[in-house]
């Protein structure tokens, strides 16, 4: 099992998502609510990274 990580642009902030590796699963938690944890598979993870990336939720002003 990986510790959990956050992103570098959310500085000391508590207010964020925390990934981490356990059991071949992707696991997700908010920082805020550290025992509410969301575990998804590698594949679906990547795909959801790539979707992000592309815009494809950026519905802001749609």
């Amino acid at each position: 099992m990986s510790s959990w990580q956050k992103s570098s642009y959310s500085g000391e902030s508590n207010e964020c998502i925390e990934v981490r590796t356990a059991e071949g699963m992707v696991e997700l938690r908010e920082s805020e609510t550290y025992d509410v944890i969301i575990r998804t598979t590698p594949r679906k993870w990547v795909a959801f990274l790539l979707g992000v990336k592309a815009g494809e939720f950026d519905h802001f002003g749609s």
